[in-house]
């Protein structure tokens, strides 16, 4: 057993910029060829998923949600005649109510620490315009505690290091696939005309040398830290407390729990919205965790046949 620390990755997206720095540095430091440049019409997301030729992905997810004026709050009027509704429109005040206080200016749910999203009560305020809300995260390989891919690998190819990552080494992989669907996160891939899988590596050969990996290196907002996994996870903890404080409850971390179905994630997030909305499992299990099972079944299933030959050969004989 190794005595060198696990390490990993922490992923801040509420720092997220969109920036691509951590794509292109993976490219450059790993040589991944190049997967296109041209937009794909999905926003700004121009790899749309992680794949053989792309280790990093940054998601661009673009949500569409109605500022809510928030009704009853006194203010003076000079600070509200750009905000309020016109006189005879709906919502409108009446002129002899607004001598000296109006309705608040209209504030976005984010203003108020609320998740920018969903439609506003009908009964307690008036939608009067929309604004948009960018949610971006740089995606890669979780370097799962219990790695499906590892159980199904017949050549060896893929194996955990003594920093507690998943690697696949390319010159045993023979292509076979198998770790493709294992893998509960969809991250795992073939090349195209090559054949055998690639991901990310967590940049081993710079971990080899007490560098960190070039993503986390070349990430100007700190959104992508690396480092100790136990001390990552104590970081993470205070930044989502931060955010409750901040009166963004909508904040949460994912992948960092060691009792969910892969045992914790050495790769994790915090998220502002649902997992499945940057395109994560909601639950994610380890895939090959009924196979135990499932060869004891096959175990008595040969013993019985095996019996049972057996005693109609004795049989015929007698």
């Amino acid at each position: 057993m190794s005595d060198t620390p696990r390490v990993g990755f922490f992923t801040d997206t509420s720092i997220c910029i969109g920036c691509k720095a951590c794509e292109v540095a993976c490219k450059v430091w790993n040589d991944v060829p190049e997967d296109g440049l041209l937009l794909t019409g999905m926003s700004y997301d121009n790899t749309q998923q992680l794949d053989a030729n792309s280790w990093r992905h940054v998601a661009f997810v673009e949500q569409s949600a109605p500022i809510v004026p928030v009704l009853g709050d006194a203010v003076d009027t000079a600070d509200t005649l750009d905000t309020v509704a016109a006189p005879g429109t709906a919502g409108a005040p009446d002129t002899a109510d607004t001598a000296d206080t109006v309705a608040a200016p209209a504030r976005s749910a984010t203003d108020l620490g609320m998740p920018n999203i969903g439609a506003p009560d009908p009964q307690s305020a008036t939608t009067v315009d929309t604004q948009v809300r960018w949610l971006m995260s740089s995606d890669v390989c979780k370097h799962c505690t219990h790695a499906a891919c590892l159980d199904v690998c017949p050549t060896g190819s893929l194996f955990r290091t003594e920093f507690g990552t998943v690697v696949v080494q390319e010159d045993i992989c023979n292509g076979c696939g198998y770790c493709v669907p294992a893998c509960p996160y969809g991250v795992i891939d073939q090349r195209e005309g090559d054949g055998r899988v690639f991901k990310c590596t967590m940049c081993y050969d710079r971990l080899g040398v007490g560098e960190q990996p070039a993503c986390a290196k070349a990430c100007p907002t700190e959104s992508i830290q690396f480092g100790e996994l136990d001390e990552l996870r104590e970081r993470a903890a205070a930044r989502v407390e931060q955010l409750h404080d901040q009166g963004v409850d909508v904040a949460r971390l994912y992948g960092a729990d060691p009792t969910d179905g892969v045992g914790g994630d050495g790769a994790f997030f915090l998220l502002l919205d649902e997992p499945e909305v940057y395109g994560l499992p909601p639950d994610p299990v380890v895939t090959t965790r009924d196979l135990p099972s499932m060869w004891r079944h096959v175990g008595l299933a040969a013993v019985g046949l095996l019996s049972a030959g057996v005693a109609s050969f004795v049989g015929r004989r007698r």
